[in-house]
């Protein structure tokens, strides 16, 4: 209950403030370089993707929220193990909060909650579904830049940090997504 509470809030707080402002839609793309701390034994960067929609709702000329809603694919390589890795698939709802220091260029900083899609180990061409050992929700804060053209391009590069998402009660540790982003995506 208390998650459906801080989902619903996270969702209907940014909306709330906004009144006649500039709302624009788009979609983007990028690469996800992935890992989860702590690591495995010999641990490595998963490299894979994320993809969907965003808007951004303009506040005043520098400042704006930009919710999205993307499928992102994240885990952990093992190093020493070229065919071993961990896959944890997500549909994320990252609510940014954009500030534009200079014409086109922002930083940005806000929430993100991912809802646990697929949590498997893959190893020599065997898959373990480990979703029953997954938390299915990962909360945690994103921060970056973003550059956007006046045709509607823009660029970004994200670092997300997420929270603990191990859910094996006799394991103490906490086990976190660590993600960076780089993305392109069009504004209509």
């Amino acid at each position: 209950m208390k998650k459906l509470i801080l989902i619903t809030t996270v969702l209907v707080l940014p909306f709330s403030m906004v009144r006649a402002q500039d709302v624009t839609f788009g979609a983007k793309a990028g690469l996800n370089l992935s890992t989860i701390q702590p690591d495995l034994a010999d641990p490595a960067t998963r490299t894979s993707f994320h993809l969907g929609g965003v808007a951004e709702i303009s506040l005043t000329d520098d400042f704006s929220i930009q919710p999205e809603l993307l499928f992102s694919s994240q885990g952990v390589k093992d190093e020493s193990d070229d065919d071993e890795q961990v896959i944890l698939n997500y549909l994320t709802l990252p609510i940014m909060a954009k500030y534009y220091v200079v014409d086109n260029l922002s930083i940005e900083g806000g929430p993100q909650i991912g809802i646990l899609l697929k949590a498997e180990v893959e190893d020599d061409g065997e898959t373990i579904d480990i979703k029953d050992n997954t938390k299915s929700t990962d909360i945690g804060f994103a921060l970056g830049l973003g550059y956007k053209l006046e045709n509607g391009i823009n660029f970004g590069a994200r670092y997300f940090f997420g929270s603990d998402i191990n859910d094996i009660s006799e394991d103490p540790d906490k086990i976190k997504n660590r993600v960076i982003q780089i993305s392109i995506g069009y504004f209509f």
